[in-house]
């Protein structure tokens, strides 16, 4: 086991303990160390860890803009269900609030949510009209092959037993669905750039950080193939350089954190912000270019049975 780099909670500070990210020697997976308990990862996790947005100026512009660069994640998850045939409904599992399931603007009964926070999925139902159910994926009350399309965004790497998760993704999808996952990627220049610094890590609440390797060989070992990978995403890859380099102007971690602004200032500090990712953007453009993109996108399917 080699040790990469160590720090604590950086983002919420909702410990002061530090951690340290650890490599396997032998398969390379990327890791925290030591592993918190289940009743210690729960404590890592803010109440409003998951955000709402806001009613003042700042919160809506803050709205308005995720919408917009949340448009790579709805067409990737588009040409996902184009794939699927077009038809069918669509699990998104974490899926927050609801916003990616709104913005695809399908029927209601073609949508389903899926999230750990009940106040999560109540936002979802109340200021989305997204269907969704507090609960965890392994236990999820929906029937197998009910689905042709399930999204994963950002919830493997906060998983213990991420084989279970795509496990039951995979029994939840009907002949011919196709399973969209996204993560941080520990193989981007990003990671090398800011070491513990990197805010793909989240410490201490991402227990692995997955290469794109990784999530071959996890969705490979769970019966399924890759059919695409995008290492781009508007959302993530230039906000999370931004917040690697002033984790302090992080608007979410701001918010959850209770920091105390005067509208003015809080503006102030939200438009700094969102200097800083604008600047981040034509690097994370290289370094997708490159495969080493700060996130990885993948969509995949069941492999076909083997003939007899």
């Amino acid at each position: 086991m080699k040790t990469l780099c160590h720090g604590t909670d950086k983002l919420y500070a909702t410990t002061s303990e530090s951690f340290l990210v650890v490599e396997c020697a032998e398969c390379t997976l990327i890791r925290l160390y030591p592993r918190p308990t289940p009743e210690q990862l729960r404590s890592y996790y803010p109440e409003d860890y998951w955000f709402n947005g806001g009613t003042d100026t700042a919160d809506r512009l803050a709205d308005a803009w995720r919408r917009l660069v949340l448009r790579d994640h709805v067409q990737f998850v588009e040409s996902a269900i184009e794939a699927a045939g077009g038809q069918g409904r669509i699990l998104d599992v974490g899926c927050g609030g609801g916003l990616l399931l709104r913005e695809l603007g399908l029927p209601e009964d073609r949508l389903a949510g899926l999230d750990y926070s009940v106040d999560a999925a109540a936002v979802a139902w109340g200021a989305n009209g997204v269907p969704a159910v507090c609960g965890v994926l392994t236990r999820a009350p929906f029937a197998q092959g009910s689905f042709s399309v399930v999204t994963m965004f950002h919830v493997l790497e906060h998983l213990y037993d991420p084989v279970a998760y795509i496990e039951a993704a995979r029994d939840l999808l009907a002949p011919g669905g196709r399973l969209v996952i996204q993560t941080p990627n520990a193989g981007c220049w990003q990671f090398l750039l800011f070491g513990e610094n990197w805010n793909g890590l989240d410490i201490p609440r991402h227990l692995i950080d997955f290469k794109e390797s990784d999530l071959r060989n996890l969705l490979d070992y769970c019966g399924l193939e890759v059919e695409r990978v995008k290492h781009f995403s508007l959302r993530d890859n230039p906000a999370g350089m931004a917040t690697s380099m002033a984790t302090s102007l992080d608007p979410m971690s701001r918010r959850v954190r209770g920091v105390k602004e005067t509208p003015s200032r809080k503006m102030f500090k939200d438009l700094l912000y969102l200097l800083l990712v604008l600047i981040s953007i034509p690097f994370s453009l290289f370094e997708a270019l490159a495969h080493a993109g700060s996130t990885v996108m993948i969509q995949a399917r069941v492999k076909d049975a083997p003939e007899s």
